[in-house]
């Protein structure tokens, strides 16, 4: 399993703070945000390709830690 360290960065330079996926600008919130829409993994993943399969699921594993943070 990917550890969260390695999937989630937060940069005061990129996007003002915001947490995102390691090595983009998206948000992880978007694929909260995606999922809680109904929407699939596949497609946050088509419509977000620079963010890895493995990060999204170790998001997604991990997300309840993030909660009140996001």
């Amino acid at each position: 399993m990917t550890s969260t360290s390695r999937v989630v960065h937060s940069d005061p330079d990129i996007l003002g703070g915001t947490p995102v996926f390691v090595g983009t600008r998206v948000p992880i919130k978007t694929l909260l945000d995606y999922l809680e829409a109904g929407d699939s993994l596949d497609e946050f993943l088509d419509h977000f390709p620079s963010v890895s399969p493995e990060q999204a699921i170790a998001l997604w594993n991990n997300s309840i830690l993030f909660d009140d943070e996001i």
